[in-house]
């Protein structure tokens, strides 16, 4: 899967950690009852199957192996009925196989188990927002956002963007992008967002020290051919021919067949 399919394609919902979030289970809710946060040591060994037959699940689904990672879900809820994760896992592979129907249903099981679940909650915002229903995408992210034990601040505030300037909310989208890049400066689609923002504003200053974050960080091999393509019109804009030719270089050789490569061809740079 590419880094840069952004947020985006599969958005990675859960660490390999997982976070076990089995409100409605027996322990956890005793332990709540008693002023305690549940722990690894009160996960049942019921508990702990279903974690694996989760990981097995993702693993699969990353694979694109859709019938075994749905599969793998159906054991890890046969251990935990009750497992919120196990739901959302569920939506992405359906989203995955564009069964968006049966990917919501999911989502909303799990939300209903978990409500606060800042994964559940961050993923069906982008499953929102993918589906035209961008306005109501943003207070899900704002929601995961608001959690502290959330572990994919970037990834909410980068889709978070990418769903205002779908409402062509441009400021606030801006402000998403920033806050990413300023959680993480080293997390290159937050890096190629901004890029792709200031170069739409235009600000190409700005979009040469972000584009220039990513060009510098992956080699030319690994980069899809619109990331060159934004890198060759930026650099065509801020006068470095050298840069330039480079990036077009790296487009015939490693794009040649591509639009992008046709473009730069043409010398397209205002398209």
């Amino acid at each position: 899967m590419s880094l840069f399919s952004a947020g985006m394609r599969l958005p990675r919902l859960l660490s390999c950690a997982l976070v076990l979030a089995l409100a409605a289970c027996g322990t956890a809710q005793q332990r709540a009852e008693k002023g305690e946060l549940a722990t690894s040591s009160d996960r049942t060994a019921d508990h702990k199957r279903a974690q694996i037959r989760l990981q097995l699940a993702i693993g699969y689904l990353e694979q694109r192996q859709f019938d075994v990672a749905l599969d793998e879900v159906k054991q890890s809820l046969l251990a935990a009925p009750e497992f919120a994760d196990a739901y959302g896992v569920r939506s992405l592979i359906y989203m995955e196989m564009g069964e968006n129907k049966l990917a919501e249903d999911n989502f909303l099981r799990g939300l209903k188990i978990a409500p606060n679940n800042p994964d559940l909650q961050s993923n069906y915002g982008w499953f929102l927002c993918k589906n035209g229903r961008e306005a109501q995408s943003i207070a899900l992210f704002e929601a995961a956002l608001a959690n502290r034990n959330y572990a994919s601040p970037v990834k909410a505030m980068n889709n978070a963007g990418l769903c205002s300037l779908k409402l062509k909310k441009n400021k606030e989208a801006e402000e998403f992008f920033l806050a990413a890049f300023q959680f993480d400066p080293a997390n290159l689609p937050t890096s190629l967002n901004l890029a792709r923002y200031y170069f739409a504003k235009p600000d190409m200053e700005r979009a040469e020290f972000y584009i220039s974050r990513v060009i510098k960080a992956v080699p030319g091999d690994q980069l899809p051919a619109d990331v060159l393509w934004l890198a060759a019109k930026i650099y065509h804009k801020v006068g470095d021919v050298a840069m330039e030719t480079s990036l077009g270089t790296q487009l015939r050789r490693y794009h040649a067949g591509s639009t992008e490569y046709g473009a730069f061809q043409r010398g397209a740079f205002n398209e």
